[in-house]
């Protein structure tokens, strides 16, 4: 089959690898759709300590089913679904108190096993998750993000009537703005730099929108959300949180930046500060949200990349071209 191929950081080529065979408690996918995120980045440019090279990268996908193992049961052949991409050890001190987000050992698909930015992944059975034969495979593919942003929201616990800041309207930004916007926010105010996507966020439900935290005019709010992880935005950020407010950092900012706060004002204002890390106990309720409601998932796409432009896609996703980059692997039926 053809997937991409990082085999060393910097090293990105797509060529053909063995076709995957299911493991007994496996499935195997044929790829639909597969998301380019900044984690993909982070692989390429040998920014992840825990991935395995040579690897084949993507995790945010849906597909078919096409194969799998003898003691799977209960999702046949030609089933579509999507699926966690994540597996936790279920040992270690973080698992056994419930952050499997946070394991000592975890894998991933597309980071420390092999991937779907290819035309077959194979995929443990108990991470699959089933959807209606007709959905949009593409939308499917933002479960996997739109689960990320679920576990930030749950980890914000915010109350009826918060007023909500987000600075960055990408992919993330927009679905916590879709979220906040349905759960009880009564305002969501957005800072984004570029013109397209303040016009995407006027469409998710943003109350205001600027371009600058300047022009915020020193509002302040009970939850404020970085999702870009760039430290002037987060230094920014924290000067518009109400006393008694939650401040989320959700964008990946390089392990070694550093940003600056007022500790008296932290101790002063009652202010949280808080994390919010891949996925947690919210695939479910992610696959559930894109399916039963209309929360306009297929703005976020533009015209997906066949897998040979690869490349081609991440150059995009760095130039910040579009929202959610794609490519579709066109793959071919199993023999």
């Amino acid at each position: 089959m053809q997937a991409v191929v990082i085999d060393k950081p910097g090293d990105v080529s797509v060529g053909e690898v063995a076709d995957p065979v299911p493991g007994p408690d496996e499935l195997v996918v044929a790829v639909r759709a597969c998301g380019i995120c900044g984690t993909d980045l982070h692989l390429v440019d040998g920014e992840f300590s825990l991935a395995r090279y040579p690897l084949v990268p993507g995790h945010e996908f849906a597909g078919e089913v096409v194969a799998v193992g003898r003691r799977v049961t209960g999702i046949p052949v030609g089933t579509m679904i999507t699926a966690d991409p994540n597996s936790f050890c279920g040992r270690c001190r973080p698992c056994r108190e419930g952050h499997g987000n946070l394991c000592e050992d975890f894998t991933a698909l597309g980071v420390t096993v092999p991937g779907a930015a290819a035309e077959f992944v194979a995929v443990p059975s108990w991470l699959a998750r089933p959807l209606p034969a007709d959905f949009d495979m593409s939308v499917a593919a933002l479960v996997e993000p739109l689960s990320c942003a679920v576990h930030g929201y749950d980890l914000v616990r915010p109350k009826l009537g918060d007023r909500f800041l987000i600075y960055g309207a990408g992919t993330m930004g927009l679905l916590l703005l879709a979220l906040a916007s349905r759960a009880g926010a009564i305002s969501v105010t957005v800072v984004e730099p570029h013109a397209k996507r303040r016009e995407l966020a006027r469409s998710f439900g943003a109350t205001k929108v600027f371009a600058r935290g300047e022009e915020l005019d020193g509002a302040r709010f009970e939850v404020v959300i970085d999702v870009t992880g760039v430290v002037g935005a987060i230094e920014d950020a924290l000067h518009h949180l109400r006393r008694g407010g939650t401040y989320q950092q959700f964008g990946v900012a390089p392990a070694d930046a550093l940003a600056s706060f007022s500790p008296f004002r932290l101790y002063n204002d009652e202010l949280s500060f808080v994390g919010s890390m891949a996925v947690l106990h919210s695939f479910d309720r992610a696959c559930d949200l894109a399916v039963n409601l209309d929360l306009g998932l297929e703005r976020l796409l533009s015209e997906p990349l066949p897998l040979a432009s690869y490349v081609q896609a991440l150059d995009r996703v760095r130039r910040g071209e579009g929202v959610k980059v794609q490519v579709a692997p066109q793959a071919r039926k199993r023999k």
